[in-house]
């Protein structure tokens, strides 16, 4: 099982995130985004989407939506898109 420890909106619907097994990286949101749905809608807004905490583990916004860490991770392994930030 993986978590998120730590994350930092960016620019362009993008998530920087570190994650309890130390690889981090940056994911962009945006083909999430361009679908429709009650709960997309609202992180459409920059401000709105600048406002994702971290809920027991898991990317969340005030909106109520969240994100699955471990289906993430594994996106984001996938794609190449995560590096271990531990030293060896």
């Amino acid at each position: 099982m993986v978590d998120v420890i730590r994350i930092r909106p960016l620019p362009g619907s993008r998530l920087w995130l570190r994650f309890t097994d130390g690889c981090e990286g940056e994911w962009d949101l945006s083909p999430l985004l361009s679908k429709s749905g009650e709960m997309l809608v609202p992180l459409k807004d920059p401000t709105m989407f600048s406002r994702v905490f971290i809920e027991m583990g898991v990317p969340t916004w005030p909106s109520g939506f969240d994100l699955d860490p471990i289906n993430l991770y594994m996106q984001m392994r996938e794609a190449g898109a995560l590096s271990n930030s531990k030293a060896a």
